[in-house]
């Protein structure tokens, strides 16, 4: 039987520290969309950046973020 439980993140290669940053959730989302595009996922960041603004608290984008790329 397959999980439908993602093991780490969609783009594990693109690392964004969250460790002492900002915590402003439109600060995290610019971080981890920078990041996507710098490592040339630019449609991925679109998608991020549209998904994050779409949530409704600030632990569901912190989720995605955790699913979206490695985090520090």
């Amino acid at each position: 039987m397959e999980s439908d439980v993602q093991q780490g993140p969609t783009y594990p290669e693109v690392t964004v520290r969250l460790s002492g940053e900002d915590g402003n959730v439109h600060h995290l989302i610019g971080l981890v969309a920078r990041a996507l595009r710098q490592a040339g996922h630019r449609e991925a960041a679109s998608e991020f950046t549209r998904d994050a603004l779409r949530s409704t608290s600030y632990d569901d984008v912190l989720q995605l973020i955790m699913r979206t790329v490695d985090t520090q």
